[in-house]
């Protein structure tokens, strides 16, 4: 696949990533730390916290925390200093992120999840994301439809909940409340084992917005109350989380937009703030990109460590198992021709957006590279520029294939001839990977459940 040169200073955390990892390898250039070596470390990564949108008094306790630890005694003689003192870091960013998972309580039956937040934030959207979340875990959800002042957000909320076939409960002429009751005896006569209540937000707090949303927890008696905040907003949203955690107790935070937050300092904020964990964060535009929250995962990907266990996880709820058993197969036959790489372009497209997906992989080298979407719709056209003949036969392409591929792609030759160029080291790749007993490296891998 083609790649553009630059620095990779997009998505969640991207320049935070990079001003730590800078910070780390002067340390690593030392044979031997001293107390002076830390603490300049130490304001190195003060600083990017700080340009993160951390907020302040987080950024404080953090680094003396870390500081602390550092220059004492804790000395693992199986490490060097400098990795020493990354493994403090990164246990000391896991505790700021929350320390541990914490899972959906949906107890109850139905078990009820109200969603709240300022206009804007994503609740709507957020709904769908959770309902098909828990559909896939298991669960039967029905979505109720409680916003009934912004125009058209029932519509809205219908439009992207058939999408994926999920039910929404709505009604004209009742009070939010009243739905809420009436969808949860809608529920209960369905056989739903979850309802999920979408409320209204206001373009800032206030008292009509929080007595509705007490009228609603009232009358449903949720089992979750997640705060839907958009991360965009930085250190605004630990005001926001604080004023609704005192006005209705929340119990979690969906944090949303965090594939385009390039700072990211809600993320560690909320929790140290109000004391309630982050449990979900919204990855992209598609229904699908969603995912739990894990410290410890984000922290290794905040180090540039990456976060192999989530694009697993990803991959096997997303990848068509049966077409990656043929792509191996004829992987091990060498058989590997354009066909397949077209099938495997549009199975990672389903893992979202290839800056998040390489954001999870432990290969800190890709990080000065961008991944570009649009690189993937120029390999679609130049494989479907092709003859059936050619996708099935590579070594057939010559010089002037080349050529009318080029024009009929809307490319220039020397793209295409790097196109070729990176295909062969792709088919390479992996048939190293082939060699593992059981299946090679894609199936064995990604596919297998």
């Amino acid at each position: 696949m083609m790649l553009k040169s630059m620095q990779w200073g997009e998505g969640m955390f991207g320049n935070l990533t990079e001003k730590i990892s800078c910070a780390f390898k002067r340390l690593r250039s030392k044979g031997r730390l001293c107390e002076d070596d830390i603490k300049v470390a130490m304001r190195e990564i003060k600083m990017a916290l700080l340009e993160a949108d951390v907020n302040y008094l987080v950024v404080k306790d953090f680094i003396e925390r870390v500081t602390a630890r550092a220059v004492g005694s804790e000395i693992l003689k199986s490490l060097t200093p400098a990795q020493m003192v990354v493994k403090i870091v990164n246990e000391e960013l896991v505790s700021l992120l929350g320390g541990r998972t914490h899972e959906l309580k949906v107890s109850g039956s139905p078990g009820v999840v109200l969603l709240c937040g300022l206009q804007g934030s994503g609740k709507t959207t957020q709904c769908v994301k959770l309902a098909l979340f828990l559909r896939k875990k298991g669960y039967f959800p029905l979505i109720a439809a409680c916003d009934i002042y912004r125009p058209a957000a029932i519509k809205q909320l219908e439009v992207l909940a058939k999408g994926v076939s999920i039910d929404v409960f709505s009604q004209e002429d009742e009070k939010p409340a009243k739905i809420a009751q009436n969808a949860l005896q809608h529920a209960k006569d369905h056989d739903r084992n979850v309802l999920i209540i979408d409320t209204a937000g206001r373009l800032q707090i206030d008292e009509p917005l929080m007595r509705e949303l007490q009228e609603i927890k009232s009358v449903v008696n949720p089992a979750e109350i997640l705060l839907v905040v958009d991360s965009m907003i930085g250190q605004d949203s630990v005001n926001v989380a604080k004023t609704f955690d005192e006005k209705i107790s929340i119990s979690g935070v969906i944090l949303t937009k965090f594939d385009g937050d390039a700072r990211g300092g809600a993320a560690f904020s909320v929790k140290h703030v109000t004391g309630k964990p982050i449990k979900f964060v919204g990855t992209g535009e598609k229904v699908e990109n969603f995912e739990q929250f894990f410290p410890e995962r984000m922290a290794s990907r905040i180090l540039g460590m990456g976060d192999v266990l989530s694009l697993i996880e990803n991959a096997q709820a997303n990848f068509d198992s049966e077409s990656a058993e043929k792509i191996a197969e004829k992987l091990k036959r060498n058989k590997f021709d354009f066909n397949d790489f077209l099938n495997m372009v549009i199975q990672m497209k389903k893992l979202g957006p290839l800056k998040s997906l390489i954001e999870k992989l432990p290969i800190g080298g890709l990080n000065n590279l961008d991944f570009d979407d649009r690189m993937v719709i120029r390999v679609e056209a130049i494989i479907f520029s092709m003859t059936p003949n050619e996708r099935s036969n590579p070594e057939i392409i010559n010089s002037s294939r080349r050529r009318r591929i080029a024009l009929g792609s809307g490319n220039k030759v020397d793209q295409v001839n790097m196109f070729f160029k990176n295909f062969e080291l792709t088919r390479k790749m992996f048939k190293n990977f082939g060699g593992i007993k059981g299946g090679g490296f894609v199936s064995k891998f990604l596919f297998k459940r």
